[in-house]
């Protein structure tokens, strides 16, 4: 194994301890709080941790094993079996950030009819249509044989070896990113953008009211005024680098890896096995970024958070304070007899 192959190795390692501590993370906070739990969100959330946390545990240690011995890592039903998890999770993966997507823009666009817009019911079934989307490939490639060990990306994927059916599988793999990555990024696109045009129209509303409350208190002390323009600026930076995040993540992360299976297609195209590992770690970093992109930072998974650390302190304070207290009666009762 050269350094290279190290490199790679170590990070799958990394991508794979991140990915599983966030995202258990995640799911503890969700199982742990009820008002998250009562959200329609929490449903698109826990669909894509859960798939998440499945990705961690089976197609990336395959995938690190593959790095280091060269070959298929696991029997032919193994493998078989971690092709289709593979390109059903990625599916899955990319429509759930859509349905986040779709949330926020009900949310921002629709605040009054929020509730009645997105109740559980219609987040269950949205999650019911990601997952009918997302398996009608995988079982259409093991129907067509089209799963197995790919040596490009050392991973149990996709693939085809037979060399009669190249135009069949490139328009199933066109079709496949077409309705899976270019859709969601679509989606994305279309409703972060809406989001954020609503978003700098309520900053402005709230920017011209402001103006207007410091022209009329003109003995205000500059430095109130400066800072109450810099609160502006700020909140207007603040909805941009937020979208920016969301759609740039889903970019860096899966971007190199589609247009990468897309290339392999054409015969004139030489593609080095090294950047195919790559582009298929990038694809999983987007299993360990997403707790961060879409939970861990916001207000409700931080107090979650918090209140679970309390829980663990406050037992492990009642613990000792007990067994000291044993420890003391123990001591105590000698002398009493």
């Amino acid at each position: 194994m050269n350094s290279w192959d190290a490199g790679l190795a170590g990070l799958l390692v990394g991508t794979m301890a991140v990915s599983l501590l966030s995202n258990a993370l995640v799911l503890i906070c969700l199982l742990h709080s009820a008002d998250i739990r009562r959200q329609a969100p929490a449903l698109f959330t826990l669909n894509l941790t859960c798939g998440n946390l499945l990705c961690t545990v089976v197609n990336m240690p395959l995938t690190l094993a593959g790095v280091v011995a060269q070959r298929q890592p696991a029997g032919d039903r193994l493998c078989l079996l971690a092709a289709f998890l593979d390109t059903f999770l990625a599916a899955n993966s990319m429509l759930s950030m859509a349905a986040l997507s779709i949330d926020r823009w009900v949310a921002v666009v629709f605040p009054l009819s929020y509730r009645a817009k997105m109740r559980l019911r219609d987040a269950a079934l949205m999650v019911a249509y990601m997952w009918l989307h997302a398996l009608a490939f995988p079982a259409a490639a093991l129907a067509l044989s089209w799963l197995g060990f790919h040596q490009l990306y050392a991973s149990c994927t996709l693939c085809s070896r037979r060399p009669d059916e190249r135009l069949r599988f490139a328009v199933f793999t066109g079709a496949f990113h077409s309705l899976s990555f270019l859709l969601s990024f679509i989606v994305l696109c279309c409703t972060y953008l809406k989001v954020l045009k609503v978003a700098r129209f309520h900053c402005k509303r709230i920017d011209v009211i402001t103006m207007q409350t410091l022209v009329l208190l003109v003995d205000i002390h500059p430095s109130v005024r400066e800072r109450c323009l810099q609160e502006q600026k700020q909140r207007r930076q603040r909805a941009t680098r937020k979208i920016s995040t969301f759609i740039g993540t889903f970019l860096v992360c899966f971007a190199p890896y589609v247009i990468t299976r897309l290339l392999e297609l054409s015969s004139a195209v030489t593609i080095s096995s090294h950047w195919g590992v790559l582009s298929k770690c990038l694809a999983y970093s987007k299993a360990a970024s997403d707790p961060f992109v879409y939970s861990l930072l916001r207000h409700q998974y931080r107090k979650s958070c918090k209140e679970i650390l309390n829980r663990i302190l406050n037992r492990r304070a009642i613990r000792s304070s007990g067994l000291t207290g044993d420890s003391h009666s123990q001591n105590i009762l000698p002398i009493s007899e």
